[in-house]
């Protein structure tokens, strides 16, 4: 209960958190994905993005200093999922560590043979069940290499909401839990025979590594280029929809 109260006391604060206009308009430039929203749903995101600021422990690492445009940046990104669910979808865990740029994270696995391996993993992002979120920040959006790791990491925290991160996020009332399996499985079946190809495909090789991938890899699409998403796979997309219940194209607006 304790930790609830705590999070209402920092959303409020966020509602009274003062943001120039200026910097507003400064990192929504640089989100060019923000222009399909209406009126009323760009007012909403900016309320989220307050409160999940100030719900939010921030940390920069390796030397970060962080700035009010970063923790925005971040900010927009992260809330633009929940725009219609809520920032009660990021209940449960409070710490978003910011990096200057990729860093490594040791790792340390058993073989089935019962051999351990130890190795340096170089990441741009990773989201930890119960635990922070750690993301890569990129002074140019181009030095990601078409990645969007804020919305890629926070899509993983939403798939975390149903327990292990597995491509299957707690859905709504209406939605059907059977068609949403089958619907993604198909299409992660389909992505990975095409990576392990050797096509070139639109969509983030990344995806084909695990279903929980290509459920985050099909949200970066999802927000940022959804006419792609949509002719790539529009089963997929017809599902995010109404997880997300938003469409991000602009020729339906």
């Amino acid at each position: 209960m304790m930790h609830k109260l705590i999070a209402w006391w920092r959303r409020r604060q966020g509602d009274r958190l003062h943001i120039p206009e200026s910097l507003w308009h400064q990192v929504e430039a640089d989100l060019p994905f923000l222009g399909h929203l209406t009126p009323d749903e760009h007012a909403r995101l900016r309320l989220l993005a307050r409160q999940f600021i100030a719900e939010k422990q921030w940390s920069g690492a390796q030397g970060l200093q962080l700035t009010p445009r970063i923790q925005l940046t971040i900010a927009l990104q992260a809330c633009l999922p929940i725009l219609h669910l809520g920032l009660d979808w990021y209940a449960g865990w409070v710490g978003i560590v910011v990096y200057p740029g990729d860093f490594v994270i040791p790792r340390r696995m058993i073989d089935e043979d019962g051999v351990v391996h130890e190795y340096d993993d170089e990441v741009m992002g990773e989201a930890w069940y119960g635990g922070p979120v750690l993301i890569s920040w990129f002074e140019h959006a181009e030095d990601a290499d078409g990645i969007n790791v804020v919305i890629h990491e926070f899509a993983h925290k939403l798939d975390m909401k149903s327990g292990d991160a597995d491509g299957l996020p707690p859905l709504h009332a209406g939605m059907s839990r059977r068609r949403w399996i089958e619907v993604m499985s198909a299409a992660f079946d389909d992505f990975q025979q095409r990576v392990d190809g050797g096509e070139e495909t639109p969509l983030d090789p990344y995806g084909a590594e695990l279903p929980t991938e290509f459920f985050a890899v099909a949200s970066e699409a999802f927000f940022e280029t959804p006419d792609l998403l949509n002719s790539e796979y529009p089963a997929v997309f017809e599902q995010l929809r109404s997880f997300y219940r938003q469409d991000p194209r602009t020729v339906t607006k």
